[in-house]
C-alpha cells in the first residue's frame, strides 16, 4: 500500500487503483515469496519478472503494456510480477532499489538479468525472444547451466555449497556460540532424503544471504551422525533440523519453509531486527540529501533550532529523539538526516517549514516527490504516531516545492559544542563629541 494516500472516502478509490495491478484474469502470474522458487527457480522455463511497488507511477504506465506482452508471450515465455513493496524481502534477494525493475531468469536462475530496454509491449516482447533464442542455443551446445528441479543431490554434485559452513563438535562453540552473528544451522544425515532435497536450497539461500547480511546472517550445516555430542545437546531427533542461534539468547527452531526465497526471507528478518539503527547524518552537502533521500522509500529530515537557540545539550537531546526513533522503525529501511534551522533555506521552503516552528520534522517520497509535515510535538510519543499513521499509508501530503529537491549548499559540520555570537569589532568612542554628533543635520 502507499505510504501516501489521502485520508477519508478518496482513500478507498485510491487504493482500488494501484493496489489492483494485476488480477487473476490477467496473463501475468502473480509472484510472493511463498511461490517464486517453485515457478520460477525451479522452472525449465524462462522467465521475465517485473518488481513493482502499486504507488509507483511508472509501474502503473507500464501495467497495460506488461499485461498486453504476458498474453502474447504465453505458452512461450512466462512473464509475472512481484509487488516488491509488499514483498521486499524478495525485492531486496534480487538487489531492487527502484520501481519497476525487470529481471531476466534464463539458463542459470541464479544470475537473473537485467532488463534495460523500452517500456512498451513490443519491446518487450523483443527482448523475451532474443533471451529466447539464446537458452535455446545455449542447450544445443551443451552449455545450459539450468538450474532444473532445485533438487540435486550430493552425488550429483547440485547446489554450490561454498558459502554453507561446516561445523564440528570440535569448531562450534568458537564459531556459533562466541559469535556476535546471526547463525542458522541445519542438522543433517547424509542417507536423509530430505536433506538432500534442502541442500541445493540451503547453499544458495547461503550465497544470496551473505551478500544481502555482509557476512552478518551465516548459514552453517552439521552432519549429526558424525557429532553427536552437538545433536545430543541440542536434542536433534529428525532430518534435517534447523535451528537459529542469536548471542546471549537460546536456540530457537526454525519453523519456516524450505525454499530458497523462504530461508532468505527469515534470515533478512533476523539481519534487520539485529541491525544497528540507521545513520543520523546532518546534511552538510547535495550528496548527503540525494544519495540518502534515493536509496531510502522515505527520508525523515528534522530542521532544529540555531545553535545558539539551545546550546549543544539541547540540540542533542533532540538528535537522541531521532535516534530512539531510528531504532524504534530501523526495520522500514528509511533514511535519516537532519539540518540547523536557516543552513538550508531552500529546503524548509519548499517543504514549508521556512522560518519558524523550531524543531520541525518532514518524511519524503523521493520517487513520488511528495512530504509529510510532524504536526504534533518533537516527541518520542509525537514523532512516533507520525510515523505509525505514514507506516500503514496514512496522512496527508504535499508536492515538494518546485517538483525537485532545491539546491543545497555545502556547509560545515557541527563540531558539538556550544555555538559562540559574532566577535564584533571593538570601537574607540572616546575622541568623539558626542555633543556634535547629528549637529549637520539640524
Amino acid at each position: 500500500m502507499s505510504l501516501f494516500f489521502v485520508v477519508g472516502t478518496v482513500s478507498c478509490t485510491l487504493f482500488l487503483a494501484v493496489n489492483g495491478l494485476y488480477s487473476a484474469s490477467d496473463d501475468v502470474i502473480e509472484l510472493t515469496p511463498a511461490n517464486f522458487n517453485k515457478e520460477v527457480i525451479q522452472s525449465e522455463s524462462l522467465w521475465l519478472v517485473e518488481f513493482y511497488a502499486p504507488w509507483c507511477g511508472h509501474c502503473q504506465r507500464l501495467t497495460p503494456e506488461w499485461k498486453k506482452a504476458a498474453t502474447a508471450l504465453k505458452g512461450v515465455v512466462k512473464v509475472g510480477a512481484v509487488d516488491a513493496d509488499k514483498h521486499q524481502s524478495l525485492g531486496g534477494q534480487y538487489g531492487v532499489r527502484g520501481f519497476p525493475t525487470i529481471k531476466i531468469f534464463g539458463a542459470n536462475k541464479n544470475k537473473a538479468e537485467d532488463y534495460q530496454g523500452g517500456r512498451t509491449s513490443d519491446a518487450i516482447v523483443d527482448a523475451a525472444l532474443s533471451a529466447l533464442r539464446s537458452l535455446v542455443k545455449e542447450r544445443l551446445s551443451g552449455r545450459s547451466g539450468g538450474y532444473s528441479s532445485g533438487k540435486q543431490s550430493r552425488e550429483s554434485g547440485g547446489g554450490d555449497k561454498k558459502d554453507v559452513i561446516e561445523l564440528t563438535d570440535d569448531s562450534f562453540d568458537k564459531n556459533v556460540i562466541n559469535s556476535d552473528d546471526v547463525w542458522m544451522v541445519e542438522f543433517y544425515a547424509p542417507w536423509c532424503g530430505h536433506c538432500k532435497n534442502l541442500e541445493p536450497e540451503w547453499a544458495a539461500a547461503a550465497t544470496e544471504v551473505k551478500e544481502q547480511t555482509k557476512g552478518k546472517v551465516k548459514l552453517a550445516a552439521v552432519d549429526a551422525t558424525v557429532n553427536q555430542m552437538l545433536a545430543g545437546r541440542y536434542g536433534i531427533r529428525g532430518f534435517p533440523t534447523i535451528k537459529i542461534f542469536q548471542k546471549g539468547e537460546d536456540p530457537v527452531d526454525y519453523d519456516g519453509g524450505r525454499t530458497r526465497s523462504d530461508i532468505i526471507a527469515r534470515a533478512l528478518d533476523l539481519f534487520s531486527d539485529n541491525a544497528p539503527p540507521p545513520e543520523l547524518l546532518e546534511i552538510i552537502s547535495e550528496d548527503v540529501l540525494k544519495s540518502t533521500c534515493d536509496a531510502h522509500q522515505l527520508c525523515i529530515i528534522s530542521v532544529l533550532p540555531h545553535i545558539l537557540d539551545t546550546g549543544a545539550s539541547g540540540r542533542n537531546s533532540y538528535l537522541d529523539v531521532m535516534l530512539k526513533m531510528a531504532e524504534k522503525y530501523k526495520k522500514k529501511m528509511w533514511g535519516w538526516l537532519w539540518t540547523e534551522a536557516g543552513a538550508q533555506s531552500d529546503l524548509e521552503s519548499s517543504l514549508g517549514i521556512g522560518g519558524f516552528g523550531y524543531p520541525a520534522m518532514a518524511a519524503i517520497n523521493a520517487r513520488k516527490m511528495k512530504f509529510a509535515l510532524l504536526k504534533g510535538s518533537f516527541s518520542e510519543q509525537g514523532i512516533n504516531e507520525f510515523l505509525r499513521e505514514l507506516s500503514v499509508g496514512r496522512g496527508s501530503t504535499a508536492p515538494v516545492g518546485g517538483g525537485a529537491f532545491p539546491k543545497i549548499h555545502s556547509v560545515e559540520p557541527w563540531d558539538g559544542k556550544d555555538g559562540e555570537l559574532p566577535v564584533e569589532d571593538d570601537i574607540d568612542l572616546s575622541d568623539v563629541d558626542l555633543d556634535d554628533l547629528g549637529k549637520d543635520e539640524l
